[in-house]
């Protein structure tokens, strides 16, 4: 999944901070929620895949007229749309839909998607604070087993 084109294509997109891509964050998210899914007894897998693809959106905003705050309530749905070519289950739909939670209207339907959309926001604030890189996770996340089997 990692080297499917779509998620590579974030790797041309800037997130949070400058100098973080998407890809970086949704690998981050992704780990980080694998790991706290898997410490709490959830479905890790799904957690992983879920956080990996949750702005998954390939839009550069800039190039938009969309504003801030609609983009915080529509990304979800298109990183739905184009990550449905990787065979979602609807705990994966669920996760990548309410990761914006409490933007989103509805509450997430699963503990997973709460551990997400709480991963999100740990990963975007590090991101923010510099802590990302100034602790090269990128890196170090590089060579963790468990975004690979993703």
């Amino acid at each position: 999944m990692l080297q499917a084109e779509e998620v590579q294509a974030m790797r041309g997109i800037s997130q949070h901070a400058e100098g973080i891509s998407c890809y970086e964050h949704c690998v981050f998210v992704s780990y980080v929620s694998f790991v706290l899914a898997r410490r709490l007894g959830l479905d890790c897998r799904a957690a992983a895949r879920g956080g990996l693809l949750h702005d998954l959106y390939l839009c550069d905003w800039s190039k938009t007229d969309i504003g801030r705050f609609e983009r915080l309530i529509v990304h979800p749905l298109m990183a739905l749309q184009n990550a449905e070519k990787f065979g979602l289950n609807d705990l994966e739909r669920d996760i990548i839909v309410k990761h914006m939670w409490p933007l989103t209207r509805a509450l997430p339907r699963h503990r997973e998607s709460f551990v997400v959309s709480l991963a999100d926001k740990l990963c975007a604030t590090a991101e923010m604070l510099h802590v990302y890189k100034a602790a090269r996770v990128g890196q170090r996340l590089a060579f963790a087993p468990a975004a690979e089997n993703a």
